[in-house]
């Protein structure tokens, strides 16, 4: 029989090492793949929200996907309600958790069947979900659909460039910047499954690095120069290429990744110059209302500050402060909460959310649940905190994650 349910305990299921998801070491057991979900680097297993949206007890209509290999049942797709069933029920190691993980069968009905159709029922339910960005789709179809390789992943592949730059992991990247006919403009070309480039390695790198840059300050989207490629790049980059055109291509040989582990101070330094320039830590989802105009508003408040920065005053800043506080009241009134109330009683929660790096520079801006409303306060005086560009936005960060807490649009992620 290709599929038949059967019912399999939680102890038995194995976790999937090479969930498209966040792909692990092969031979990576359930406990390293259960620490990895909880770390959750790259904000991709979500467990505490899939918990809540889990409601009081697990639906047991909801059938994860099986596939044996020997004696071993291999869970496909499920993994994250698997890994809150082993939680639950003490299965794995759980340093200290504040998932709220509703009531759990010991065991739970499966759609058991064969490889093959396990995997065009994962590529079916998640391809164009929004849980795989686009090169963990890319990687999917080459490994498991056996499709060629796209321009995308070859890309990464020869480069790491994807890999080391996440930014640059979205759609209109991959189907507009990063397709062959824009790689052939800037001096690549795809050859045998191959990147090839007419300039010498360390000329490539520094224009896949400038075309980079120009996607992670928005020089470069689907509304600003949208199919403008070579008109966003520098001048010194256009001249390269101008002066290229005439060279032989060649394999290339840059690497990304080994740059960004041996340069570590320039790394460290790439992120304090990023995390600034993206108030609310960059794009938020809320639902429509007066709350979500506001970020507009703001938004288009820190981008005047930004285009204007040289001829304003250091008190401008004080105007983004206070424009803060005041989102932050509207959303509390939306909540029937007093601001210092729906802010505390958030602030974990959204805290969650935000990476390791982010979350160290909360602290070093002393911002906390406690101190948070204080903060905003400041915002309304002139006192000299509220001119620091830098503490306003580590505010921004935490109060953008808090609106998509308690304000943001319903995402469906399994």
């Amino acid at each position: 029989m290709d599929q038949e349910v059967k019912y399999i305990p939680i102890k038995d299921l194995v976790l999937w090492n090479e969930n498209p998801r966040d792909p692990i070491n092969k031979d990576a057991t359930d406990q390293e793949i259960v620490d990895k979900a909880l770390a959750d680097n790259l904000s991709k297993w979500t467990l505490p929200k899939l918990a809540k949206e889990m409601g009081e007890y697990y639906d047991l209509s909801e059938l994860p996907t099986v596939v044996y290999h020997g004696d071993k049942p291999v869970v496909y797709d499920g993994n994250r309600r698997i890994i809150l069933g082993k939680i639950k029920h003490g299965l794995v190691t759980v340093a200290e958790s504040n998932i709220n993980i509703p009531t759990f069968p010991e065991e739970i009905p499966c759609n058991v069947c064969i490889e093959k159709i396990a995997l065009k029922n994962v590529y079916r339910k998640h391809s164009e979900s929004g849980s795989w960005l686009p090169l963990e789709r890319d990687i999917f179809l080459h490994k498991f659909m056996k499709e060629e390789k796209s321009t995308f992943l070859i890309l990464e592949e020869d480069t790491g460039i994807i890999s080391a730059n996440p930014e640059l992991n979205q759609r209109f990247v991959k189907e507009e910047v990063f397709k062959e006919d824009s790689l052939n403009k800037m001096g690549f070309s795809i050859t045998a499954g191959k990147l090839n480039s007419i300039h010498s390695n360390e000329e490539g790198y520094s224009i896949l690095s400038d075309i980079s840059q120009k996607i992670k300050k928005k020089k470069i989207t689907t509304r600003v120069s949208r199919g403008k490629v070579l008109e966003v790049l520098e001048p010194s980059s256009r001249e390269l290429i101008e002066h290229n055109q005439q060279n032989q291509l060649h394999p290339v040989n840059i690497n990304f990744k080994k740059s960004a582990n041996e340069t570590k101070e320039q790394r460290q330094t790439r992120r304090s110059q990023k995390k600034p320039s993206e108030i609310f830590g960059g794009k938020i989802y809320l639902k429509m209302g007066d709350v979500s105009d506001l970020h507009r508003d703001i938004t288009d408040l820190y981008q005047f500050y930004l285009n204007n920065i040289d001829t304003l005053s250091n008190s401008f800043v004080g105007l983004i402060r206070m424009s803060l506080r005041l989102i932050c009241e509207t959303a509390a009134n939306n909540r029937n909460k007093k601001m210092n109330e729906y802010l505390k009683s958030t602030f974990e929660k959204a805290k969650k959310t935000l990476d390791q790096d982010t979350k160290t520079t909360l602290a070093n801006q002393n911002i906390t649940s406690d101190s948070i409303t204080q903060l905003l306060h400041t915002g309304a005086h002139t006192y000299k905190s509220s001119s620091s560009i830098e503490q306003t936005i580590a505010l921004s960060i935490i109060i953008g994650a808090i609106l998509t807490v308690t304000h943001g649009k319903e995402v469906k992620s399994e």
